[in-house]
């Protein structure tokens, strides 16, 4: 079984859920441990010397200026991740919550934090042996740290809260005892440092970009088998025009789509036709895919930043030092996520007007809504209905959160990013996004059944081949709902890129 040694400065996104869904060991590093230890030492004197510290000898937000006696110091701790345990709605799966646990692991190990090596361990312990605390999705402004979720993440440790455990939802007590981990007694400093940080919102962000990116190049399959059955040219992805504006992404999506549909005597057979160029849905896909694709990137650029970095306040220093600061507050994660739904709802605004000029025969030519008996069979009219409803929830759903802030704590916390829900909006974009491709996916092998004396691309054939394999050619009306969910499956699996990239090498 693999191992990721995590040190809270080379984490990546895609080890990360590699990680998680490989089931590999974790663990701290050596170095990491050290620092940890350091910066634990001067929490420990700072109280021994009386001094004041904010949420380690005084109370929280708006109580900051309240002192709590030593005597007290251990009861604030505990008290902090009950009282901000304040979340409803449905929980997080239990894959979003072990990212979380990877996430603030992967930050307490800068040592920063103050927090004991001890904790850190039952943290790792926590992820290691499989006991998912029950987060509920709502609840958090993304400033100050995503304070009820990780306060909800955190009271497991203590044995409060609730679990899941091997299928079954416990106590947090029950959980901790099956699994075999002592609750921790916590120490000055740890409730706090525990529920400051930004890691719910990035562990949904990462796993959002993570199913975003290999969506990207499936909409990059789908948009080149809509081009072939709708006997579209392969002109508009000539190196010249691309070279001539040359944003990487769309550089990328015009070489994938060159490389998917070459081969293609579809495409070769109307060369010498009658039309000049083909609609926008068609040619400017590099343009449009594209410009997505960039924004993958630069979100994946903030991500891999805020994952390796120090979100607690105050932050602790070797040298002694103990500073008060704003790293918890998540604007960049909400601006980057509130992107990235944009982005992706831009993908599926795309591929919905592709799906549409194949099941109009006043547009593409084909079977009205791409079936025999038309009147009597409905087809894919419906389809396209859903995928329209899709696009039309995309928008409101790509509506920035980080653009609202309502103050908090007595106005102490006067600017907050809402960063958590731009994850949440964005999770729900990308699960859209994959039915549109889904959707776009059917009607375009449909189609391709009809083109029975000319072979497709080499690409497209390969994903022609993988759903018929699972999804048969629509003779007469069925339920569509089964299809759908199907291709949605392949698409998430990667079983369509995969059989893609085994004829096309790696796509961009």
């Amino acid at each position: 079984m693999k191992t990721l040694v995590l040190d809270g400065q080379r984490l990546t996104l895609d080890n990360a859920v590699a990680a998680l869904r490989s089931g590999a060991v974790f663990k701290v590093s050596a170095s990491a441990k050290k620092k940890v230890q350091k910066a634990r030492r001067v929490i420990e004197d700072a109280i021994r010397d009386k001094k004041v510290i904010y949420g380690v000898t005084t109370g929280f937000g708006a109580f900051s200026d309240v002192v709590i006696s030593r005597s007290q110091g251990k009861q604030l701790q505990k008290n902090i991740l009950m009282s901000h345990a304040a979340g409803v709605g449905p929980p997080f799966s239990d894959e979003v919550v072990r990212c979380i646990l990877l996430l603030i692991i992967n930050s307490k190990a800068k040592g920063y934090s103050g927090l004991r090596l001890s904790t850190l361990d039952a943290l790792l312990r926590l992820l290691n042996k499989g006991v998912c605390p029950v987060v509920p999705e709502q609840g958090s402004v993304g400033a100050s740290g995503d304070l009820a979720p990780l306060a909800h993440l955190a009271l497991v440790l203590i044995g409060k809260g609730r679990a899941r455990y091997r299928g079954r939802t416990l106590s947090g007590a029950q959980a901790l005892r099956q699994a075999g981990i002592p609750p921790v007694e916590l120490a000055e400093g740890e409730g706090l440092a525990l529920v400051n940080g930004t890691q719910v919102m990035t562990a949904l962000g990462a796993l959002t970009l993570h199913q975003a990116s290999r969506l990207a190049k499936t909409l990059d399959i789908a948009a080149a088998m809509s081009l072939e059955v709708l006997l579209g040219t392969k002109t508009q992805f000539h190196k010249r025009i691309h070279q001539l504006r040359p944003h990487p992404g769309q550089i990328d999506c015009a070489a994938n789509m060159r490389r998917i549909t070459d081969g293609s005597e579809i495409i070769s057979s109307h060369k010498d036709c009658g039309r000049v160029q083909d609609a926008y849905s068609l040619r400017c896909v590099p343009q449009v895919h594209g410009a997505s694709r960039d924004t993958l990137r630069y979100v994946q650029k903030v991500l891999e930043i805020e994952i390796n970095s120090a979100t607690e306040n105050p932050l602790v220093f070797a040298n002694g030092q103990v500073l008060s600061g704003g790293n918890f507050h998540g604007q960049p994660v909400a601006l980057a996520l509130d992107y990235l739904a944009i982005a992706l709802a831009e993908l599926a605004n795309i591929s919905e007007r592709r799906i549409e000029r194949m099941v109009n025969p006043n547009l593409s030519g084909l079977p009205s809504f791409l079936v025999e008996e038309g009147g009597l069979n409905s087809g894919f009219m419906i389809a396209q209905y859903t995928a329209a409803a899709l696009v039309s929830e995309n928008k409101v759903w790509a509506h920035p959160a980080s653009v609202d802030s309502i103050p908090t704590s007595a106005n102490k916390e006067d600017h907050v990013s809402m960063g958590t829900i731009a994850a949440r909006k964005a999770r729900q974009v990308v699960n859209n996004v994959q039915h549109v491709a889904a959707i776009e996916l059917l009607c375009a092998a449909q189609a391709l059944d009809l083109f029975t004396n000319l072979k497709p691309g080499r690409g497209t054939l390969a994903a022609y081949r993988v759903i018929r394999r699972h999804v048969k050619h629509l003779q007469r009306d069925r339920e569509l709902a089964p299809d759908i969910a199907t291709m949605a499956g392949l698409i998430d699996h990667g079983d369509i890129l995969n059989a893609v990239e085994k004829v096309t090498g790696p796509l961009l």
